[in-house]
């Protein structure tokens, strides 16, 4: 079995930061625009804290953050928040001091269903030290890859500016299956035997993993007590509408990530009288379903690699050589014949690689040690990418969560000859990925009907214009999908960003800029601007 990682340890109740991304700082501004308009000049304009959340007569303008009075009983957990901050790589910067404090918001475990009783999910706020209680929050939530949406704001409160820390605290709601609702339903051995799957087209058995995946739906609609659809995108919209009311403001300040920012999308589009502040950064195309939106996905995740391999070879002394595609593609090649066991134990198969290898293309100031974890591999050490796979595999890893919310969030159930059919002809279209994201869509084959995600709608004319950022090369989030969404919604701006990782807010200084235009001065930026990696 693929990384079944012993030595990670359970997941602690007590919500703590985890690894995730590092801030990339490249030079750029804002100024004029062409077409498409290029930020080129950086000015980010702040003035005095607002006072009311009453929405200006101007259109276009934002509205000013609400002082909350939170309903939530938070207890102080900064000294478990700060040293994990730091056991992750992201120690609080010099003359930066930060306050944490953990609680819980009860919601509704199915909001379809009420009768389905009540889940508590994890609240972090993090603030700077001696900021009052009542300083207007900034949501967080983040991207079912990098568990509790929680995390995602004690990482943000390390690499924002003071600017925004002076105008917010950070508040992250874990989502459904993180954090401390975290689903642990499906048997470890089934993921390992999904995650091992030959990724290969043409004739192909795929008997064992339609079992493999049967036994998951089994355990989990067991263990979860017939809650196991509640764990998709249209929950954590609704959840965040209770957030708000919990906050006790009128209109709610998000930042999301990933998934998570098309669960705050699906939010605005049901509740647009409670729009505030909205970053939607790297949303996820929810209109499409599969097989589409698995195969934007296949070449979003070759792309990222492209941007991996350039960069590799850029820096010189590449362990992959220079031709990092054809050496992955060996290394692959050799464990799909002969895969390689760690002094632990723990086997590394070709699937688990290429996992492993999605992992980590999310995360650049990880790239290094990614193409090291892969040479190591192709000469026999399988041990650097057993380590990206912990995360995923390891315990409470983002498996099950992954999986839920894929699942619930798509209508369509594929038979094992079309996923053949789709393994096949995305082999040769996308070599690395292709095979592997057709299979995975087998997985969802025995999960209950779903609904599937949120339409969005347009908002109307009068809700405040939220900003959209799309990432050239996201191995999870493909720009084109963001762009749609950005079209979707109506009232919004659509800012690109040129350079590679999940997400771009603030890995880029331009980035920053123009998010922090919309946080703290209140004004969206020009749709269609791009920024430059």
């Amino acid at each position: 079995m693929a990384g079944q990682t012993g030595s990670v340890g359970a997941r602690a109740r007590v919500v703590i930061v985890a690894l995730l991304g590092v801030l990339v700082l490249a030079a750029c501004s804002v100024g004029p625009s062409q077409r498409p308009p290029v930020a080129v000049r950086g000015e980010t304009t702040s003035g005095p804290p607002p006072t009311t959340a009453a929405v200006p007569a101007d259109p276009d303008a934002l509205p000013a953050p609400q002082d909350q009075d939170p309903l939530v009983d938070y207890a102080d957990c900064t000294a478990d928040t700060v040293e994990a901050v730091a056991a992750a790589g992201f120690p609080v910067p010099a003359g930066r001091a930060l306050s944490a404090s953990c609680g819980e918001l009860s919601v509704s475990t199915d909001p379809a269903r009420p009768a389905a009783g009540a889940s508590r999910l994890g609240v972090l706020r993090v603030a700077a030290a001696g900021a009052p209680r009542t300083r207007p929050a900034l949501v967080v939530v983040g991207d079912s890859a990098g568990g509790g949406s929680a995390r995602s704001a004690g990482r943000l409160a390390t690499l924002v500016s003071d600017t925004v820390l002076a105008q917010y605290q950070l508040v992250g709601l874990d989502r459904r299956g993180t954090g401390s609702d975290l689903i642990d339903c499906a048997p470890p051995e089934a993921r390992a035997a999904i995650t091992d799957t030959p990724p290969v087209g043409g004739a192909t058995d795929l008997g064992p993993l339609l079992e493999q995946a049967r036994s998951v739906v089994q355990d989990c609609y067991l263990l979860l007590d017939n809650t196991i659809s509640s764990y998709r995108t249209a929950s954590t919209a609704a959840d965040l509408e209770q957030l708000r009311t919990a906050l006790r403001v009128d209109r709610l300040d998000v930042v999301g990530i990933g998934d998570g920012a098309s669960a705050v999308a699906a939010w605005a589009a049901a509740h647009p009288r409670s729009v505030g502040r909205v970053v939607l950064d790297s949303p996820v195309d929810l209109v499409s379903d599969e097989p589409e939106r698995s195969e934007a996905r296949a070449g979003a995740a070759e792309a990222t690699f492209d941007a991996f391999a350039a960069a590799c070879v850029a820096r010189g002394g590449c362990p992959l050589g220079s031709d990092p595609r054809a050496a992955v593609a060996g290394v692959v090649s050799g464990l799909g014949t002969r895969p390689l066991a760690s002094a632990d134990g723990d086997r590394l198969t070709a699937g688990g690689a290429l996992a492993a290898l999605r992992a980590g293309l999310g995360e650049p100031a990880r790239w290094p040690a990614l193409a090291a974890g892969l040479a190591a591999a192709g000469s026999g050490d399988p041990t650097g990418l057993i380590a990206f796979l912990a995360p995923v595999l390891g315990a409470g890893g983002t498996f099950d969560d992954e999986l839920a919310t894929a699942c619930n969030d798509t209508t369509r159930r594929l038979a094992p000859p079309e996923v053949a059919q789709l393994a096949d002809r995305w082999s040769r279209q996308y070599p690395l990925f292709g095979a592997a994201a057709a299979q995975r869509l087998l997985a969802c084959g025995p999960w209950p009907a779903s609904t599937g995600a949120p339409t969005l709608t347009a908002l109307p004319a009068d809700t405040p214009p939220v900003l959209v950022l799309g990432t050239a090369a996201d191995p999870r989030a493909p720009q084109d999908g963001s762009r749609r969404v950005a079209q979707l919604l109506g009232r919004s701006s659509f800012v690109g960003w040129q350079g590679a990782g999940q997400g771009a807010y603030p890995r880029n200084a331009c980035v920053t800029a123009l998010v922090e235009q919309v946080l703290v001065a209140g004004s969206v930026p020009r749709d269609g601007t791009v920024c430059p990696a």
